[in-house]
């Protein structure tokens, strides 16, 4: 048993009016219940260091059955770990049972296999098992307090990223660690513990055994942060994109940091949401600086893959490599002045035309390129309809049914 670090409300940044309503209707809830419920992870984080969590997730001593009977807008999901998701809306709060953490050879001969993740635990193991030491605080909704197990609080006043536990374990555990480790510390302005540096130079190679789908995920993840080019910068000097995507470890250049840095600068001087960024206009500020990309005119036929698009083993989707490939066959058009109105018009209604001009103004260097971005949006709402608030149609009067006669009364 663990006696943790109790960080009382005066002593912390955390204020309710800062967390999400919805996730302490879920809180107050579980607390009324009388479970166990706590703010987790990344929320707790980044609240303390004053800045705006982009999830709230929640970590309760409930089991998710239970979850899902305090609430009538919650799915259960999962198959390794079964997790509530609350719903609010388009918003969705993750409530998550706590864990404990299962030794290598436990996992090893689990069976069946869905087993060795739903082992629940208490909130001091669900600490013990998470990755860093950063994420692995707690806010007490009942207290107000931020309880600490694992000395993440330190570590944040520090700037640094500590593992819990081994880091040469956790990371053979799961390589994925690695790629997170780096991403907090570039993101977060942070520098990595020296026993995680030396962790993931010496099982950097592991990174190959991680999921694929899970790793392309985060690499979007990482391009839609507003921090992608020093991430990848870091990756490279750390040895773990050369594992990752050895195709962009070689051709890094001044080209492609150029090309991130556009993207950086977009995400967040524009005030881009994630979602803005498709994983087309993602890919290609990853991938056309490094490689070429094949924008010859193809069949309907043709079923050749991703267009010559490649991240080393990662899955690329077909349709985000075809629809990179059709933005970028847009650009000449767009940049084009003497473009007549008939095939402005076409462009519009071209599917890609939405990412072609967000790429337009993503890369856009020349005054030329600036000039095109201004010039098309002035032609977008040029053609848009008005708006249909300020126009009052004319009624037209409705016509009288004429009534047939009846039969003739006898």
């Amino acid at each position: 048993m663990v006696e943790p670090l109790v960080i009382p409300r005066p002593e912390h940044k955390i204020s309710r009016s800062l967390i999400d309503p919805e996730a302490l209707k879920v809180l107050y809830r579980l607390r009324k219940f009388e479970h166990v419920a706590y703010l987790v992870g990344g929320g707790v984080r980044d609240l303390l260091l004053g800045r705006q969590p982009k999830d709230f997730d929640v970590g309760t001593s409930a089991h998710p059955h239970e979850v899902k009977r305090l609430f009538r807008n919650c799915w259960i999901i999962g198959r390794r770990f079964r997790l509530a998701h609350v719903k609010f809306g388009h918003k969705t709060i993750e409530v998550a049972t706590f864990r404990r953490q299962v030794a290598l050879e436990t996992v090893a001969d689990a069976s069946p296999p869905a087993r060795r993740d739903n082992t629940f635990g208490t909130a001091e193991e669900d600490a013990f098992r998470r990755d860093f030491t950063i994420n692995a605080m707690f806010y007490d909704i009942a207290t107000f307090a931020v309880i600490d197990y694992v000395g993440g609080m330190t570590d944040l006043r520090n700037g640094l990223i500590r593992s819990i536990g081994d880091p040469n374990e956790r990371f053979v555990e799961d390589p994925v660690r690695m790629l997170r480790a780096v991403s907090f510390a570039a993101r977060l302005g942070f520098r990595l513990d020296p026993a995680v540096r030396r962790a993931i130079a010496r099982h950097k190679g592991e990174i190959t055994n991680a999921s694929p789908a899970r790793m392309i995920e985060e690499l979007y993840k990482i391009l839609r942060s507003g921090v992608a080019a020093p991430t990848f910068r870091a990756l490279t000097q750390v040895g773990l994109l050369t594992y990752i995507a050895p195709e962009v470890a070689t051709g890094a250049s001044p080209a492609l940091w150029r090309s991130l840095k556009a993207l950086d600068a977009y995400r967040t001087g524009f005030a881009a949401t994630p979602s803005s960024l498709t994983n087309a206009l993602l890919l290609g500020s990853l991938v056309s600086p490094v490689q070429p990309i094949d924008l010859t005119p193809r069949r309907k036929d043709d079923r050749s893959p991703n267009a010559g698009v490649s991240l080393g083993q990662l899955p690329v989707a077909r349709r985000d490599a075809e629809r990179l490939r059709q933005l970028l066959i847009l650009q000449p058009r767009l940049v084009n002045p003497e473009l007549p109105p008939r095939a402005q018009r076409a462009v519009i209604q071209r599917s890609a035309f939405a990412d072609a001009l967000t790429w337009l103004e993503i890369q856009a260097t020349s005054e030329e390129a600036r000039d095109a971005v201004a010039r098309w949006q002035a032609i977008i709402a040029r053609s848009e309809p008005p708006d249909d608030s300020r126009v009052r149609r004319r009624r037209r009067p409705r016509r009288r049914r004429r009534r047939r006669p009846g039969p003739p009364q006898s």
